[in-house]
């Protein structure tokens, strides 16, 4: 059992036909879905049969309902906790080569509490998953460090993945460094913006530092793990399938290189269509 803790929104994608033209009409493909790293990264770990959980915070309201029952309906089983804020949303616009810019209004997710949290929830969990996203903004970040205590209790490991170069930013680096010092995860996932922006070797984070390389691939244990070619549609999402792929081999018994090979080809794959979850 996998566990992730944190963001679920809806994401609006916007697939503009040509380059954009200020001021007037501009067609477009638009594609609205559930999103949100914690929930993305629970989506494509069932996608892979493993079993997942997340555990949440939403408006109750319309958007938080579907979006729970819509996850739930992947396999995932949800816990969500009902928040007066309204539900988070954000817009991603695609550009040409897949790259995307997103604008974020993550409601009624950052209020998870630790006391929210319920002991059985965590039952039977051998890895939790937290997004970085899950340690910049209280009190979800004391209710995602309690999570991460009670996995620990039971023998459960931990991975991170630090999600964002901006929000590594305004947090601070040397805070995240020191958060993930006392944390002590044994994965790590980040790209060349986040572990750049950590400024601390990754080497000395974690027991397994991932670097995700985008179309060229992942670096794991001093080597690269080159990923297939491929058409780039939307990159949404694709770090969450690799990350899922990663941690469900290293859960099963493989070594990190071959975590790294089989999720190169998830990620891969998650960049050939439009969205951030699987098909």
């Amino acid at each position: 059992m996998m566990l992730s803790i944190g963001d679920l929104v809806l994401d609006v994608t916007i697939i503009p036909e040509h380059p954009l033209r200020p001021d007037d009409d501009n067609p477009a493909k638009i594609r609205v879905g559930g999103g949100g790293q914690a929930a993305n990264f629970c989506a494509w770990a069932a996608s892979l049969g493993e079993p997942a959980r997340l555990v949440t915070r939403v408006g109750d309201d319309d958007h938080g309902r579907r979006l729970v029952a819509g996850l739930a309906a992947t396999g995932v089983e949800v816990f969500a906790v009902w928040g007066a804020e309204p539900t988070g949303a954000i817009a991603i616009l695609v550009g040409p080569n897949g790259e995307r810019t997103m604008a974020t209004e993550r409601g009624a997710s950052v209020g998870l509490r630790p006391d929210d949290l319920v002991d059985e929830w965590f039952d039977g969990v051998e890895l939790i998953h937290v997004p970085a996203y899950s340690l910049f903004t209280e009190p979800l970040a004391s209710a995602s460090r309690a999570a991460v205590a009670s996995v620990r209790r039971a023998g459960g490991l931990v991975s991170i993945d630090l999600s964002s170069a901006a929000g590594l930013r305004e947090h601070g680096p040397a805070r995240i460094a020191a958060e993930l010092s006392r944390l002590e995860p044994e994965l790590l996932f980040a790209n060349r913006a986040e572990s750049a922006t950590l400024g601390t070797s990754m080497e000395k984070l974690a027991r397994v530092p991932v670097l995700k390389l985008g179309s060229d691939g992942c670096q794991v244990s001093g080597r690269l793990i080159p990923a297939p070619n491929v058409r780039v549609v939307d990159a949404s999402g694709a770090g969450d399938a690799f990350a899922a792929a990663f941690c469900a081999s290293y859960l099963g018994g493989a070594d990190p290189l071959k975590c790294a090979e089989r999720a190169v080809v998830v990620g891969s794959d998650a960049v050939t269509r439009v969205g951030a979850r699987p098909a």
